[in-house]
Protein backbone atom coordinates (compact mmCIF):
# COMPACT_ATOMS: atom_id res chain seq x y z
CA UNK A 1 0.00 0.00 0.00
CA UNK A 2 1.07 3.54 0.40
CA UNK A 3 0.24 4.06 -3.03
CA UNK A 4 -1.03 1.43 -6.12
CA UNK A 5 1.11 -1.22 -6.17
CA UNK A 6 -1.49 -2.62 -9.05
CA UNK A 7 0.47 -0.27 -11.31
CA UNK A 8 3.65 -1.72 -11.51
CA UNK A 9 4.57 -4.85 -14.45
CA UNK A 10 3.11 -7.97 -12.72
CA UNK A 11 6.49 -9.36 -12.87
CA UNK A 12 8.05 -6.90 -10.40
CA UNK A 13 5.29 -6.95 -8.26
CA UNK A 14 5.93 -10.57 -8.03
CA UNK A 15 9.40 -10.73 -7.58
CA UNK A 16 8.57 -8.39 -4.59
CA UNK A 17 6.21 -10.78 -3.07
CA UNK A 18 8.37 -13.42 -3.53
CA UNK A 19 12.26 -11.50 -2.19
CA UNK A 20 10.00 -11.25 0.98
CA UNK A 21 9.18 -14.87 1.44
CA UNK A 22 13.13 -15.24 0.47
CA UNK A 23 14.52 -12.82 2.83
CA UNK A 24 11.71 -13.58 5.85
CA UNK A 25 10.41 -16.47 7.74
CA UNK A 26 6.45 -15.69 6.71
CA UNK A 27 4.30 -17.53 8.81
CA UNK A 28 1.87 -20.15 7.49
CA UNK A 29 -1.25 -17.81 9.08
CA UNK A 30 0.27 -14.29 8.04
CA UNK A 31 -2.14 -11.93 6.24
CA UNK A 32 -0.14 -10.48 2.70
CA UNK A 33 -2.45 -7.68 1.23
CA UNK A 34 -2.24 -5.27 -1.45
CA UNK A 35 -4.08 -2.06 -2.50
CA UNK A 36 -5.31 -2.69 -6.26
CA UNK A 37 -6.66 0.29 -8.41
CA UNK A 38 -9.77 -0.88 -10.20
CA UNK A 39 -9.34 -1.59 -13.99
CA UNK A 40 -5.56 -3.41 -12.95
CA UNK A 41 -4.21 -4.29 -16.31
CA UNK A 42 -2.81 -7.40 -14.91
CA UNK A 43 -4.40 -10.88 -16.77
CA UNK A 44 -6.61 -13.58 -15.14
CA UNK A 45 -3.94 -16.15 -14.87
CA UNK A 46 -1.35 -13.56 -13.29
CA UNK A 47 -3.91 -12.65 -10.52
CA UNK A 48 -4.88 -16.82 -10.30
CA UNK A 49 -1.15 -17.43 -10.34
CA UNK A 50 -0.69 -14.98 -7.18
CA UNK A 51 -3.62 -16.54 -5.39
CA UNK A 52 -1.92 -20.44 -5.61
CA UNK A 53 1.92 -19.96 -6.10
CA UNK A 54 4.19 -22.98 -6.60
CA UNK A 55 6.75 -20.56 -5.12
CA UNK A 56 5.57 -20.71 -1.82
CA UNK A 57 3.22 -23.21 -1.71
CA UNK A 58 0.42 -21.19 -0.74
CA UNK A 59 -0.92 -17.93 -1.92
CA UNK A 60 1.81 -15.17 -2.49
CA UNK A 61 -0.99 -12.63 -1.81
CA UNK A 62 -4.55 -13.75 -0.10
CA UNK A 63 -5.73 -10.32 0.46
CA UNK A 64 -6.92 -7.19 -1.91
CA UNK A 65 -8.23 -4.10 -1.17
CA UNK A 66 -9.91 -2.12 -3.56
CA UNK A 67 -10.86 1.32 -3.78
CA UNK A 68 -14.60 1.68 -5.03
CA UNK A 69 -14.87 5.23 -3.16
CA UNK A 70 -18.20 5.25 -4.82
CA UNK A 71 -21.09 3.36 -6.57
CA UNK A 72 -21.73 6.68 -8.68
CA UNK A 73 -19.94 7.59 -11.63
CA UNK A 74 -20.68 11.22 -11.11
CA UNK A 75 -19.16 11.41 -7.39
CA UNK A 76 -16.11 8.61 -8.86
CA UNK A 77 -15.18 11.86 -11.86
CA UNK A 78 -15.77 14.82 -9.02
CA UNK A 79 -12.83 12.91 -6.81
CA UNK A 80 -10.94 12.69 -9.61
CA UNK A 81 -10.61 9.02 -10.18
CA UNK A 82 -10.05 7.68 -13.31
CA UNK A 83 -12.22 4.30 -12.94
CA UNK A 84 -16.01 3.85 -13.56
CA UNK A 85 -18.06 1.76 -11.99
CA UNK A 86 -18.12 -0.95 -13.90
CA UNK A 87 -14.38 -0.95 -13.89
CA UNK A 88 -14.81 -2.09 -9.99
CA UNK A 89 -17.53 -4.43 -10.39
CA UNK A 90 -15.28 -6.46 -13.74
CA UNK A 91 -11.78 -6.22 -11.55
CA UNK A 92 -14.10 -7.20 -8.36
CA UNK A 93 -15.28 -10.01 -10.21
CA UNK A 94 -11.81 -11.08 -12.16
CA UNK A 95 -10.65 -11.08 -8.58
CA UNK A 96 -12.82 -13.48 -6.76
CA UNK A 97 -12.37 -15.74 -9.53
CA UNK A 98 -9.14 -16.20 -9.70
CA UNK A 99 -9.35 -17.34 -6.24
CA UNK A 100 -9.01 -14.43 -3.89
CA UNK A 101 -11.10 -15.14 -0.84
CA UNK A 102 -10.65 -12.13 1.33
CA UNK A 103 -11.27 -8.88 -0.08
CA UNK A 104 -12.01 -5.25 0.90
CA UNK A 105 -13.76 -2.07 -0.77
CA UNK A 106 -12.87 1.66 0.31
CA UNK A 107 -15.84 4.30 0.60
CA UNK A 108 -16.31 7.76 0.75
CA UNK A 109 -19.13 9.51 2.65
CA UNK A 110 -19.17 13.64 2.30
CA UNK A 111 -17.56 14.00 -1.07
CA UNK A 112 -18.68 17.41 -2.39
CA UNK A 113 -22.48 17.25 -4.13
CA UNK A 114 -23.03 13.84 -2.59
CA UNK A 115 -26.41 13.29 -1.03
CA UNK A 116 -27.64 10.70 2.13
CA UNK A 117 -30.12 8.88 -0.73
CA UNK A 118 -26.51 8.76 -3.01
CA UNK A 119 -24.44 7.64 0.37
CA UNK A 120 -27.01 5.07 1.26
CA UNK A 121 -27.13 3.74 -2.66
CA UNK A 122 -23.48 3.30 -2.03
CA UNK A 123 -23.54 1.18 0.45
CA UNK A 124 -26.18 -0.90 -0.81
CA UNK A 125 -24.36 -2.01 -3.91
CA UNK A 126 -21.20 -2.39 -1.47
CA UNK A 127 -22.64 -4.79 0.58
CA UNK A 128 -24.39 -6.74 -2.50
CA UNK A 129 -21.18 -7.55 -3.69
CA UNK A 130 -20.26 -9.27 -0.59
CA UNK A 131 -16.53 -8.54 0.09
CA UNK A 132 -15.20 -9.79 4.03
CA UNK A 133 -13.92 -6.39 4.59
CA UNK A 134 -14.73 -2.55 4.19
CA UNK A 135 -13.69 0.70 4.90
CA UNK A 136 -15.61 3.89 5.06
CA UNK A 137 -13.94 7.38 5.30
CA UNK A 138 -14.89 11.04 5.07
CA UNK A 139 -13.32 12.77 2.79
CA UNK A 140 -10.51 15.08 4.25
CA UNK A 141 -9.67 18.02 2.09
CA UNK A 142 -5.62 17.89 2.63
CA UNK A 143 -3.71 21.29 1.77
CA UNK A 144 -1.81 21.49 -1.52
CA UNK A 145 -4.73 19.38 -3.43
CA UNK A 146 -7.74 21.03 -5.85
CA UNK A 147 -10.21 20.59 -3.58
CA UNK A 148 -8.22 22.51 -0.91
CA UNK A 149 -7.74 25.58 -3.48
CA UNK A 150 -11.81 25.54 -3.71
CA UNK A 151 -12.27 25.02 -0.65
CA UNK A 152 -10.32 28.41 0.22
CA UNK A 153 -12.01 30.61 -2.53
CA UNK A 154 -15.47 29.47 -1.33
CA UNK A 155 -16.24 27.13 -4.28
CA UNK A 156 -16.26 23.76 -2.73
CA UNK A 157 -19.35 22.54 -1.62
CA UNK A 158 -19.27 19.88 1.48
CA UNK A 159 -22.45 18.52 3.03
CA UNK A 160 -22.59 19.92 5.98
CA UNK A 161 -20.81 18.94 9.86
CA UNK A 162 -24.39 17.18 10.95
CA UNK A 163 -25.06 16.01 7.59
CA UNK A 164 -21.27 13.95 7.73
CA UNK A 165 -21.95 12.89 11.31
CA UNK A 166 -25.38 11.13 9.69
CA UNK A 167 -23.90 9.78 6.64
CA UNK A 168 -21.26 7.98 9.15
CA UNK A 169 -23.91 7.12 11.67
CA UNK A 170 -25.79 5.31 8.66
CA UNK A 171 -22.75 3.06 7.47
CA UNK A 172 -22.62 2.02 10.92
CA UNK A 173 -26.25 0.75 11.22
CA UNK A 174 -26.49 -0.23 7.84
CA UNK A 175 -23.29 -2.36 8.26
CA UNK A 176 -23.95 -4.11 11.24
CA UNK A 177 -27.56 -5.10 9.80
CA UNK A 178 -25.25 -7.36 6.91
CA UNK A 179 -22.78 -8.80 9.19
CA UNK A 180 -20.22 -6.14 9.55
CA UNK A 181 -19.02 -5.48 13.04
CA UNK A 182 -16.87 -1.89 13.59
CA UNK A 183 -14.13 -2.46 15.17
CA UNK A 184 -12.68 0.59 14.57
CA UNK A 185 -13.73 4.32 13.31
CA UNK A 186 -13.90 3.75 9.85
CA UNK A 187 -13.39 -0.37 9.72
CA UNK A 188 -16.05 -3.01 9.34
CA UNK A 189 -15.48 -6.65 8.98
CA UNK A 190 -17.33 -9.86 9.02
CA UNK A 191 -16.10 -12.12 12.21
CA UNK A 192 -12.57 -13.01 12.16
CA UNK A 193 -11.51 -10.50 9.11
CA UNK A 194 -10.40 -7.74 10.76
CA UNK A 195 -7.79 -6.00 9.10
CA UNK A 196 -4.29 -7.34 10.70
CA UNK A 197 -1.94 -4.87 9.59
CA UNK A 198 -4.55 -2.07 10.76
CA UNK A 199 -4.92 -3.58 14.24
CA UNK A 200 -1.21 -3.67 14.38
CA UNK A 201 -0.95 0.13 13.91
CA UNK A 202 -3.46 0.94 16.55
CA UNK A 203 -2.39 -1.79 18.89
CA UNK A 204 1.06 -0.40 19.04
CA UNK A 205 3.05 -3.40 17.94
CA UNK A 206 6.00 -2.94 15.72
CA UNK A 207 6.09 -2.91 12.16
CA UNK A 208 8.79 -2.80 9.17
CA UNK A 209 8.67 -0.14 6.14
CA UNK A 210 10.34 -0.31 2.90
CA UNK A 211 10.48 1.79 0.06
CA UNK A 212 10.41 5.63 -0.89
CA UNK A 213 8.55 7.40 2.50
CA UNK A 214 7.77 4.12 4.07
CA UNK A 215 7.36 4.26 7.61
CA UNK A 216 8.10 2.23 10.61
CA UNK A 217 8.13 1.60 14.54
CA UNK A 218 10.23 -0.64 16.56
CA UNK A 219 11.58 -0.50 20.33
CA UNK A 220 9.88 2.87 20.89
CA UNK A 221 11.40 4.43 18.04
CA UNK A 222 9.85 5.71 14.65
CA UNK A 223 11.62 6.74 11.12
CA UNK A 224 10.44 6.97 7.39
CA UNK A 225 12.46 6.29 4.61
CA UNK A 226 13.81 8.78 2.40
CA UNK A 227 11.49 10.14 0.29
CA UNK A 228 13.65 10.69 -2.64
CA UNK A 229 14.51 8.07 -5.17
CA UNK A 230 17.82 9.33 -5.99
CA UNK A 231 18.64 9.52 -2.39
CA UNK A 232 17.01 5.80 -1.67
CA UNK A 233 19.18 4.42 -4.87
CA UNK A 234 22.15 6.16 -3.84
CA UNK A 235 22.41 4.39 -0.60
CA UNK A 236 20.66 1.03 -1.55
CA UNK A 237 23.49 1.04 -4.71
CA UNK A 238 26.94 1.23 -2.64
CA UNK A 239 28.43 -2.14 -2.39
CA UNK A 240 30.59 -1.54 -0.06
CA UNK A 241 28.33 -1.41 2.43
CA UNK A 242 25.97 -4.01 4.39
CA UNK A 243 22.62 -4.36 4.44
CA UNK A 244 22.59 -3.12 8.13
CA UNK A 245 24.69 -0.50 7.27
CA UNK A 246 21.65 0.89 4.12
CA UNK A 247 19.36 0.40 6.60
CA UNK A 248 20.37 2.81 9.22
CA UNK A 249 21.79 5.75 6.51
CA UNK A 250 17.43 4.54 5.17
CA UNK A 251 15.91 6.12 8.63
CA UNK A 252 15.04 9.64 8.47
CA UNK A 253 12.62 11.78 10.56
CA UNK A 254 13.72 9.26 13.49
CA UNK A 255 12.24 9.99 16.55
CA UNK A 256 12.37 8.40 20.49
CA UNK A 257 9.15 8.28 21.74
CA UNK A 258 9.23 9.19 25.67
CA UNK A 259 7.62 7.32 28.04
CA UNK A 260 4.68 10.22 28.07
CA UNK A 261 4.26 10.29 24.24
CA UNK A 262 4.28 6.49 24.89
CA UNK A 263 1.44 6.91 26.94
CA UNK A 264 -0.40 9.07 25.04
CA UNK A 265 -0.08 7.13 21.71
CA UNK A 266 -1.53 4.07 24.28
CA UNK A 267 -4.60 6.07 24.63
CA UNK A 268 -4.68 7.97 20.82
CA UNK A 269 -4.17 4.60 18.83
CA UNK A 270 -6.10 2.84 20.98
CA UNK A 271 -9.99 4.50 21.30
CA UNK A 272 -9.92 4.06 17.85
CA UNK A 273 -10.58 0.57 17.73
CA UNK A 274 -14.11 -0.15 19.31
CA UNK A 275 -12.65 -2.32 21.93
CA UNK A 276 -10.54 0.21 23.18
CA UNK A 277 -7.54 -0.50 25.58
CA UNK A 278 -6.67 -2.65 27.93
CA UNK A 279 -6.10 -1.10 31.76
CA UNK A 280 -4.14 -4.25 32.46
CA UNK A 281 -1.84 -3.66 29.42
CA UNK A 282 -1.33 -0.09 30.58
CA UNK A 283 -0.29 -1.04 33.15
CA UNK A 284 2.22 -4.16 32.30
CA UNK A 285 3.39 -1.63 30.20
CA UNK A 286 3.99 1.62 31.69
CA UNK A 287 3.76 0.58 35.71
CA UNK A 288 0.59 2.58 36.29
CA UNK A 289 -2.76 2.41 36.27
CA UNK A 290 -4.87 4.67 33.50
CA UNK A 291 -6.55 6.13 36.55
CA UNK A 292 -3.10 7.49 38.35
CA UNK A 293 -2.08 8.99 34.93
CA UNK A 294 -5.47 10.21 33.55
CA UNK A 295 -8.06 9.88 36.42
CA UNK A 296 -9.72 13.70 35.35
CA UNK A 297 -9.87 13.06 31.95
CA UNK A 298 -11.60 9.49 32.16
CA UNK A 299 -13.47 10.48 34.89
CA UNK A 300 -14.77 13.72 32.69
CA UNK A 301 -15.82 11.93 29.64
CA UNK A 302 -17.29 8.74 31.73
CA UNK A 303 -19.36 11.83 33.60
CA UNK A 304 -20.74 12.97 29.97
CA UNK A 305 -21.54 9.52 28.82
CA UNK A 306 -19.09 9.44 26.36
CA UNK A 307 -16.92 6.71 27.58
CA UNK A 308 -17.33 3.63 29.12
CA UNK A 309 -15.06 1.02 31.37
CA UNK A 310 -16.05 -2.34 32.06
CA UNK A 311 -14.77 -5.68 31.81
CA UNK A 312 -11.15 -4.27 31.95
CA UNK A 313 -11.15 -2.06 29.11
CA UNK A 314 -11.87 1.43 28.29
CA UNK A 315 -13.89 2.70 25.38
CA UNK A 316 -15.55 5.45 23.52
CA UNK A 317 -19.16 4.68 22.96
CA UNK A 318 -20.98 5.58 19.95
CA UNK A 319 -21.50 9.47 21.29
CA UNK A 320 -17.96 9.16 22.13
CA UNK A 321 -17.02 8.04 18.36
CA UNK A 322 -18.64 11.34 17.02
CA UNK A 323 -16.05 13.59 18.84
CA UNK A 324 -13.61 11.13 19.08
CA UNK A 325 -10.65 13.70 18.07
CA UNK A 326 -11.50 16.16 20.78
CA UNK A 327 -11.27 13.65 23.32
CA UNK A 328 -8.28 11.86 22.17
CA UNK A 329 -6.57 15.33 22.15
CA UNK A 330 -7.39 15.49 25.77
CA UNK A 331 -5.01 12.64 26.44
CA UNK A 332 -1.93 14.65 25.19
CA UNK A 333 -0.24 16.28 28.20
CA UNK A 334 0.79 19.51 27.94
CA UNK A 335 4.46 20.70 27.84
Amino acid sequence: GGGTPSVLPYPLFRKILETVYECFAVTPEAEVTTEMNPGAVWTDAQLASLMTSEVTKKPLLNRVSLGMQSAHDSELKRLGRIHDFHALKETYRRLRAAGAANLNLDLMFAIPGQSPESWRRTLETAVSLEPEHISAYSLIVEEGTPFYTEWESGELLLPEEETERKMAHEAAVFLQKYGYRQYEISNYAKEGYESRHNLRYWQRKPYLGAGLGAASFARGTRWNDPASMKEYLEIWSDRNRTDEECLLLSRREEVSLTVQEEMEEFFFLGLRMTDGVSREAFQRQFGRTPEEEYGPVLEKYRQTGLLEMRDGRIFLNEKGMDVSNVIMSDFLHED
